[in-house]
C-alpha cells in the first residue's frame, strides 16, 4: 500500500509564504504525474497544481499562477509546493496526489492515490 504524507502546513499571515512537502512511503511514482489539490471549508476540493513524471510540464490553477510553484525530486521521493504571497482565500486543507498517468492532470478522477492532507491557514 502506497502512502502519501503531507507536511509543512500551518498558520501564516497574509503576504507570507509556506512550503508544503509530500513524501511517499516507497519509491516515488517516477512514471506518474503528481498534483496538489485543496479543500476550503464548505467548498469542493479543487485543483491547485500538477507536475509531469519528469518535471517537464507543470500546470496551475489560475488562482495560484505566479504565486505557487510545484516541483518534485524523484530520487528523494518528495513533491513540493512553494506558496508565496498567500492570502486568506488560500486557507484550506492541501492534499497531494499521485496521478494514474505520466502527464499533468487537473481532475480528481485522474489521480489514484491521495494523502491525508495538511491544514494551511492564512490570517488577515
Amino acid at each position: 500500500q502506497v502512502q502519501l504524507v503531507e507536511s509543512g502546513g500551518g498558520l501564516v499571515q497574509a503576504g507570507g509564504s509556506l512550503r508544503l512537502t509530500c513524501s511517499a512511503s516507497r519509491r516515488m511514482f517516477t512514471n506518474n504525474g503528481m498534483g496538489w489539490f485543496r479543500q476550503a471549508p464548505g467548498k469542493e476540493r479543487e485543483f491547485v497544481a500538477s507536475i509531469s513524471w519528469n518535471s517537464g510540464s507543470t500546470r496551475y490553477a489560475d488562482s495560484v499562477k505566479g504565486r505557487f510553484t510545484i516541483s518534485r525530486d524523484n530520487a528523494k521521493n518528495t513533491l513540493t509546493l512553494e506558496m508565496d504571497s498567500l492570502n486568506t482565500e488560500d486557507t484550506a486543507i492541501y492534499y497531494c496526489a499521485a496521478a494514474r498517468g505520466a502527464a499533468t492532470a487537473v481532475t480528481m478522477t485522474s489521480y489514484a492515490y491521495w494523502g491525508q492532507g495538511t491544514q494551511v491557514t492564512v490570517s488577515s
